[in-house]
């Protein structure tokens, strides 16, 4: 297959009017971002890392579908990850599946980065193979353990094994070094290179662990980052964020927008007991370390809390207001009628005159359930994704050695 060179008009709307200088500090990466994980961010940092902008290609779903499968999710709700991502410095959509050197250059970009596997188009063939000639191409290490196939997975078998019993637990571990770089990593700011969200943990009495409010906890720094400035309103938001998406994405946006941007906010994250105890089945389908990642990423959030319990309580954001971050000024929510409670979880933020709700919006019902659920219509076609992603892997296997040995 030859290079794909667009004809004079062909580009993508783009708000330049003439073709940018190509420069080796504006990074290229491209890919597909179904459902965009915690693994396509640590892509999007480490080649941020190497350059001072990042453009990010992103295919459009008939070309998924030709060379990969169908997708998840649509491409603008892919596109509005990208674009919420805040080492992403601009979205391409319609990006070709084999990455072009015309259309890198066409937006200025010199080096194209990509993981350390092999990604093959439905010939077979390498889709970075113009690049590496070109000596373009630069190589970062893939996120392990995550991929849009695992999730596709976990979901299809109803898996629970993924789950964190106890993030503390964890972080304690002999994997804890690790994890804790990592939390750093996706902490960081807008570089990827300097420290950027803070990271707190929750910690419930032994007692209180399942109760929705968990009052009587205390909170631990995990990681530091950028302090309010001074008088800067502070908002609190929550939620489980499972298979962060566009719905997740919008409401997080509108949280924004309605602070006119100012705003410092401190997104909680509750645990996988937590949002199983509530939602039952194998949810979450991310367990509370990823979709912890997914969060960090955003460039809405300044802050996350790990753990953070249900109910937002008086006993809670008084806990948030003692730490360095300073007092919650408004708690958003949107719609939670898709979980029958028994019970106000914005009770006492209603009594205090600070809880405030998002309208609906276009992306509303975009959650894991609506997620799971297109993934059970289209099951057949995804268990087929599934067996040729396999295929796929071995011959990419095959690809990969035959380069080494090159």
């Amino acid at each position: 297959m030859a290079e794909e060179v667009p004809k004079p008009g062909q580009w993508p709307a783009d708000p330049q009017q003439d073709e940018p200088e190509v420069l080796k500090e504006r990074i290229w990466v491209d890919g597909c971002f179904d459902f965009a994980h915690h693994g396509h961010a640590g892509a999007m940092l480490q080649a941020r890392q190497l350059g001072k902008e990042l453009y990010v290609g992103v295919h459009s779903d008939e070309a998924i579908t030709e060379n990969k499968g169908p997708t998840v999710m649509t491409l603008d709700e892919r596109v509005a990850a990208v674009d919420a991502c805040r080492w992403a410095t601009k979205p391409i959509p319609y990006a070709p599946y084999v990455t072009s050197l015309p259309w890198i250059s066409h937006y200025g970009c010199y080096y194209v980065v990509h993981g350390d596997d092999i990604t093959s188009d439905a010939s077979g063939e390498d889709c970075y193979r113009f690049v590496k000639a070109a000596n373009r191409f630069l190589v970062v290490k893939r996120t392990p353990g995550i991929s849009t196939t695992d999730l596709v997975g976990r979901m299809l078998l109803c898996t629970k094994a993924h789950f964190i019993r106890s993030l503390k637990a964890e972080l304690e571990s002999g994997n804890g070094p690790e994890l804790l770089t990592r939390l750093k990593d996706y902490a960081s700011d807008e570089s990827g290179l300097q420290p950027g969200s803070e990271v707190y943990t929750w910690h419930a009495p032994q007692q209180a662990q399942s109760q929705p409010s968990a009052d009587g906890g205390h909170l631990e720094k995990l990681v530091s980052g950028r302090m309010p400035r001074q008088g800067q309103r502070i908002v609190y938001v929550d939620g489980g964020f499972d298979l962060f998406s566009s719905g997740h994405i919008e409401f997080l946006k509108r949280v924004s927008e309605a602070e006119r941007g100012e705003a410092y906010v401190i997104a909680g994250i509750h645990n996988d007991a937590l949002i199983n105890q509530y939602k039952g089945l194998n949810y979450p389908i991310m367990n509370i370390f990823e979709r912890g990642l997914c969060v960090l990423q955003c460039k809405y959030v300044h802050a996350v809390v790990f753990g953070a319990p249900f109910a937002a309580s008086n006993a809670y954001l008084e806990a948030l207001g003692k730490t360095p971050l300073g007092k919650v000024s408004a708690v958003y929510h949107g719609p939670t009628a898709f979980i029958p409670l028994d019970f106000d979880p914005y009770g006492d933020a209603r009594a205090l005159g600070l809880l405030k709700q998002i309208p609906d919006h276009s992306y509303k019902h975009v959650n894991a359930a609506e997620i799971m659920a297109r993934i059970e219509r289209g099951r057949a076609a995804f268990a087929e994704r599934q067996r040729r992603k396999g295929q796929k892997a071995s011959l990419e296997d095959v690809l990969k050695a035959a380069e080494i040995r090159s």
